[in-house]
């Protein structure tokens, strides 16, 4: 009875609101943190390679804690979640998780991204269980690029099956996020709208971040977007349509000949962390409050020592409470000013 009175006192608070002003609203959970690409700009292979030591599997979440977990934030106020990695379905039976999630009332919304490459034999049961919105990472159609940005794994026409399975299965529209980085990829952004144009699919082009420590990020290695609006604008005629909802991240343009819309996420060159929501939750249960995080809440033990609901509550709340993460808005004086002993977290262990 004490516990059930100090959760309602904690819920009668309120919603958490962060600092400066931002709702704690969405909530992406890493399931895995091994992964069956080696992408430069997440997991180069030189780094991890066959002998790197990946979570064991009794140090990440078990489905029944994310569960817990999730409950809790959405009695705090989140309403959308997205599975992410690693690769999440390398997770076995991912699709129950997500049927017990989507019983968690408060929750609207669930989404996973995937490299794509296990979809097509996924794609069905996780529609069945509940799944509703994919996203699938490509960066480019070129096969040769392809390789080389998947770090020699995988083959790009798995990917393009699992995105055509994921259409048929009901998952659509489909979201294609693409990374696009100056002199790798960036002649290729046209070709990939063209593949896509006139599909129940949306191309979101990335700009490439300096996420995690091992990507050798530079400022003239990122395409601005607005670079690309002009030189697809060019091509075919588009205009900017309003966005879904407060706080979405990716600009949409939506094209003049009725083919569907494109979208762009700058999180360089026009930072939104003034209207970020989002927290994250890696596959060991650490809570993080930023893609730039250089620490989280170890809420995976507190989990196994007993804590009480009441107690994550108060340790979720109080977190999102102090939150004045907006690292994208100070990304040139925060890159001089780090401690070359504090790292930010590695994406695959929070997905993007």
């Amino acid at each position: 009875m004490q516990q059930a009175s100090n959760v309602r006192d904690i819920l009668g608070a309120g919603n958490p609101v962060d600092r400066l002003g931002r709702p704690l609203h969405d909530l992406r959970i890493s399931v895995m943190d091994r992964c069956n690409f080696r992408c430069p700009y997440c997991m180069p292979k030189e780094q991890f390679h066959e002998h790197y030591r990946f979570l064991k599997s009794q140090e990440r979440l078990s489905f029944d804690e994310i569960v817990r977990l999730a409950r809790l934030f959405g009695s705090l106020g989140v309403r959308k979640l997205r599975l992410t990695g690693g690769e999440p379905l390398l997770r076995a039976n991912l699709a129950d998780l997500i049927g017990d999630l989507t019983g968690i009332p408060e929750i609207e919304d669930i989404a996973l991204t995937t490299n794509g490459v296990l979809l097509a034999q996924h794609a069905v049961d996780l529609h069945a269980n509940g799944l509703r919105r994919v996203t699938v990472s490509l960066d480019t159609l070129d096969k040769d690029i392809f390789a080389r940005m998947s770090g020699g794994f995988g083959a790009l026409e798995q990917v393009l099956h699992g995105i055509d399975a994921a259409i048929a299965a009901g998952l659509s529209p489909v979201k294609i996020n693409a990374v696009i980085e100056r002199g790798i990829n960036d002649h290729g952004t046209l070709d990939l709208l063209e593949r896509f144009r006139g599909m129940p699919v949306i191309v979101r082009f990335i700009e490439f971040m300096d996420v995690g420590n091992r990507n050798e990020w530079r400022p003239d290695t990122v395409v601005p977007s607005r670079e690309l609006v002009a030189r697809i604008k060019a091509r075919w005629p588009m205009h900017p349509i309003a966005e879904n909802y407060r706080g979405e991240v990716a600009q949409r343009w939506r094209f003049d000949d009725g083919m569907g819309e494109v979208g762009f996420i700058s999180s360089v060159s026009q930072p939104f962390c003034g209207t970020c929501s989002r927290a994250r939750l890696s596959s060991e249960g650490k809570f993080y409050t930023c893609l730039f995080a250089t620490h989280g809440l170890n809420l995976r033990d507190a989990l196994r020592s007993g804590a009480t609901d009441a107690d994550l509550l108060q340790m979720i709340r109080g977190t999102w409470l102090e939150r004045t993460d907006r690292y994208s808005e100070q990304r040139d004086e925060l890159r001089q000013a780090r401690n070359p002993a504090e790292q930010k977290i590695e994406m695959y262990y929070i997905g993007g």
